[in-house]
């Protein structure tokens, strides 16, 4: 059986991942700090710092792919420590594709939608990319350096949903466990994204990078829709009260940092290559929902560990 190592492994990406991919590959979760008991899942504690250090690790655990998932996501966080953010979703992932590129080990790169203004639906590849913050700018630094250091590798934009873990929740976690708990929720009705669950982002860049595609591929949902109507049709699918749900700008919020009203990003390119749709809102919802009867959600709350 192949292995894949995935760093970040303590992260919500990261862990539905190997959960997904687990029957047919066998995963190995990078970690920094904390640990991880998952079932069926090995784990490693890298070193991400040293291009030198990692290549001798990568040399013992002999991944036959590597999805860079690691970084700091937290958008504000980034604006309030630049450096912090660079160095984490830049240099590390210059550090990645340094070390798998000189071993010809294959790359797949978690970017984001995040990279654009805002100004208009369904980004390209090809489209230009114009960052408002710290975040994003860091993120269009971290393709650039891992498209240099390691050309083969697979650069996935996309923007994800799926369970979290006692320490980070998702998106959708955040919506499901407020109207669950009888707590009112306000989505901005004027953001768009393309949203995609993980498990599927999963599947799909596998598939991709097993065909050897390589380049900046846009893996997100075949759908644009708002954030506020993406948590009306989470709670229709959940039976989840959706007078919890109350309307909100970007505008009027208190965030830090400046954002794109519109991350929605083209993934034309994607379905050609994949030779299928990547799916629907609602395909993604039923399987979340069924992930939580099948137990994905309570593995996941007590995976990882201080």
């Amino acid at each position: 059986m192949q292995s894949v190592l995935i760093t970040g492994g303590s992260g919500l990406l990261a862990l539905n991942w190997a959960c997904c991919m687990r029957n047919s590959w066998e995963p190995v979760l990078a970690l920094h700090s904390r640990k991880v008991k998952l079932e069926g899942v090995r784990s490693a504690f890298v070193d991400l710092e040293s291009p030198a250090t990692l290549k001798k690790q990568l040399a013992v655990i002999r991944p036959d792919l590597v999805v860079h998932t690691a970084g700091l996501t937290s958008v504000d966080l980034c604006e309030q420590q630049p450096a912090a953010a660079m160095h984490a979703n830049a240099e590390l992932a210059r550090n990645v594709a340094q070390a798998t590129g000189s071993l010809s080990i294959k790359l797949i790169h978690i970017s984001t939608d995040h990279l654009f203004a805002g100004n208009k639906a369904f980004n390209t590849e090809t489209d230009a990319p114009a960052p408002l913050n710290v975040y994003a700018r860091t993120k269009l630094q971290a393709e650039q350096s891992v498209q240099q250091e390691n050309p083969a590798a697979l650069l996935v934009r996309t923007n994800f949903f799926g369970w979290g873990h006692r320490y980070r929740q998702s998106f959708s976690d955040w919506i499901i466990y407020s109207l669950r708990s009888g707590k009112p929720v306000t989505m901005f009705d004027n953001v768009y994204f393309t949203p995609v669950l993980a498990d599927v982002l999963a599947m799909s860049a596998h598939y991709l990078a097993e065909n050897d595609e390589r380049g900046i591929i846009n893996l997100v949902g075949d759908e644009r829709i708002s954030k506020y109507d993406f948590a009306l049709r989470l709670a229709r699918v959940f039976g989840l009260p959706s007078e919890l749900i109350q309307r909100g700008k970007l505008s009027r919020s208190s965030l830090l940092a400046k954002r794109p009203l519109d991350m929605s990003l083209d993934n034309t390119q994607a379905r050609k290559q994949l030779g299928r749709d990547v799916g629907s809102l609602d395909s993604f919802f039923l399987t979340l929902q069924q992930q939580e009867s099948e137990g994905r959600r309570n593995e996941l709350l007590t995976a990882v560990m201080e």
